[in-house]
């Protein structure tokens, strides 16, 4: 999924603002055909223009990234440290087993809400742990596509 930018905008002190990260972990790339039941008929291409359209009315800018890969995942993590005003993280399958993704959001430091799909407490007991949420703001979680808006 290539980077996707709202148009740039400038802070009330003129300084350019800075994006908000939407990383999104593996799997999500099959939204909409992988278990519709549970994370619904959206694709992630959906999610994007969501997602889009949801900052540009609150006039910031975004980059939504997926990736199936967990070394990527934590090299763009790690990128907006500097490039980025915050991150919103569904790390999907990696939330409930990556130290090395807790480690990077730890170690960067930005403002992080960590967001699912479903609601991952009425699932599976594995999935009711994360090592994202010790390191995010916030968490939002069942609320399908809305979770990405709530959390911008």
């Amino acid at each position: 999924m290539t980077a996707y930018n709202t148009t740039n905008h400038t802070d009330s002190d003129g300084s350019e603002m800075k994006p908000i990260y939407i990383l999104n972990g593996p799997n999500l790339n099959l939204l909409g055909l992988r278990e519709p039941k549970i994370y619904g008929q959206e694709t992630i291409s959906d999610l994007e223009a969501r997602c889009a359209a949801k900052a540009k009315s609150l006039g910031q800018e975004i980059v939504f990234r997926q990736t199936n890969t967990e070394g990527e995942l934590i090299g763009w993590v790690h990128e907006a440290q500097s490039k980025a005003c915050g991150i919103i993280i569904n790390g999907a399958g990696y939330t409930h087993t990556s130290v090395a993704l807790h480690d990077a959001l730890k170690a960067v430091n930005i403002p992080t809400v960590e967001v699912h799909l479903s609601n991952v407490y009425a699932r599976e007991p594995f999935r009711h742990h994360s090592y994202i949420s010790p390191v995010a703001h916030g968490v939002i979680c069942g609320f399908g596509g809305q979770s990405y808006e709530l959390a911008l």
